[in-house]
């Protein structure tokens, strides 16, 4: 069986761009899962059902999960092999002889879930994750930066972290919405005459739909948009 698995900031960014009702056809065309792991569900759902403030996205989430777009996915290893890559990651780095703690549960959660059951790819749009997988040396660089101290890295535990995570596809949000753009499913935002009023409205449509993304927590630099949207657009 095909299976995606999303974190819980790829769902909240399609939810608060208002497209989170993507899921459903590109889960269609993918013809596999789309998974989510008991740790992104609370994120997701429970914890928002106990304030006011997200209680209406939760709402929406709850919806594609009701009729199974979203499925959560259990195993008897999955809190055992999460709490293993949580502690090898979070002695990855150290600053002023602490351990910084980069990651949380959730995410560590879904990229265990990825690897004892097997995924296509993994839907993460949080920066820190994607570097740690992709770019761990740059991660390092980024965080002296930001605490303006050294940071030091524990090269064995990074060594057995990329021997963990090193098979797993991380995609974005936006790689999703630009997959949907390709297969025509935003035409909707489209009707006849438009054309008059936007130049340009094939590229307004999907740079305003990336950037949306952006906003509500996708972690793409400017100029990473600029690159999607002039392939799609030549495409």
């Amino acid at each position: 069986m095909r299976r995606i698995f999303f974190d819980a900031g790829p769902v909240i960014s399609l939810t608060m761009t208002n497209l989170l009702w993507l899921l459903e056809p590109l889960k269609t065309q993918f013809k596999g899962e789309f998974c989510i792991t008991p740790a992104v569900k609370q994120e997701l759902i429970d914890k928002p059902f106990e304030t006011k403030r997200f209680k209406f996205e939760a709402m929406q989430v709850l919806q594609y999960l009701s009729k199974g777009t979203l499925r959560v996915v259990r195993s008897d290893e999955l809190d055992k092999k999460a709490q293993y890559l949580l502690s090898l990651a979070n002695r990855c780095y150290r600053a002023k002889e602490s351990n910084i703690n980069i990651v949380h549960q959730g995410e560590m959660e879904t990229l265990a879930a990825a690897i004892l059951l097997g995924a296509d790819a993994v839907v993460v749009d949080e920066r820190t994750t994607r570097y740690l997988i992709d770019k761990p040396e740059r991660l390092a660089r980024r965080m002296g930066d930001k605490l303006h101290t050294p940071v030091d890295v524990d090269k064995q535990a990074l060594g057995e972290l990329k021997r963990e995570l090193g098979n797993i596809h991380l995609i974005r949000s936006t790689e999703l919405v630009a997959i949907a753009f390709e297969h025509g499913l935003l035409d909707l935002y489209i009707s006849g005459g438009e054309e008059k009023a936007v130049k340009d409205l094939r590229k307004n449509l999907l740079e305003s739909a990336i950037w949306g993304l952006k906003i509500n927590g996708c972690s793409i630099a400017d100029s990473e948009i600029d690159d999607i949207v002039k392939f799609e657009i030549k495409g």
